[in-house]
């Protein structure tokens, strides 16, 4: 496949967030994101990375011989070229999960993909970017995460959950404190008293291995 994506980083590592926490992962990460989430970790991909078409990436993929690829960003679906690059992986057998901001439409991408939407809360500054047409197209395999700052963040982050019904289209809703800005335990403690039907989440890679890149 001769069609190109600009890439920051291909790397092997162990997944941090979402269904597969902790499984032995490998990352596509594309270069570029049209948001500027207050809170974000990774704006070294927001410019820069090197050209490579779907054939080379599915090469460097199989070497590391993975059962799960994550392709993430910045935002992935800022390229057009994501698409076939989802759909070129899941024809190698990889169960294949999309990392996305939700503020770019979803149509298309492969079923045999699991998104992750991210459905962006008051906190990162970002929350009219969301486009709540993709609520429309989730798949039972697919996951929403709220990325939550603080009470304020999780009051409208359980409203969303309400008034899409959330917790019945998807098989796991993720709710993660901003790393070193909202104590986890907080977190834990306001879904307990709400008895949401969420997943707390932490993001392993930060405990291992802090910031670091290509982690």
């Amino acid at each position: 496949m001769t069609e190109k994506l600009r890439i920051t980083e291909i790397f092997y590592s162990l997944q941090g967030e979402a269904r597969t926490v902790g499984k032995p992962t490998v990352f596509v990460r594309l270069t570029g994101c049209p948001l500027r989430c207050g809170y974000c970790d990774t704006a070294y991909a927001f410019t820069g990375g090197m050209l490579y078409a779907i054939d080379e990436i599915l090469v460097t993929v199989a070497s590391w011989s993975p059962q799960y690829v994550c392709v993430t960003g910045g935002e992935p679906l800022a390229q057009k070229a994501c698409w076939p690059l989802l759909s070129a992986l899941c024809d190698k057998g990889y169960e294949v999960s999309l990392e996305t901001s939700g503020a770019i439409d979803t149509t298309g991408v492969d079923a045999r993909v699991s998104k992750v939407l991210d459905i962006k809360t008051p906190g990162s500054g970002e929350m009219h970017r969301n486009l709540y047409g993709n609520l429309e197209r989730l798949l039972p395999n697919d996951q929403i995460k709220f990325v939550v700052a603080n009470e304020a963040d999780y009051d409208w982050a359980r409203a969303r959950m309400a008034e899409f019904a959330l917790a019945e289209k998807v098989t796991e809703v993720l709710f993660s404190p901003v790393h070193d800005q909202l104590e986890p335990r907080l977190l834990a403690e306001w879904i307990l008293r709400d008895k949401l039907k969420v997943r707390l989440q932490i993001q392993l890679h930060k405990y291992l291995w802090a910031d670091a890149a290509g982690r």
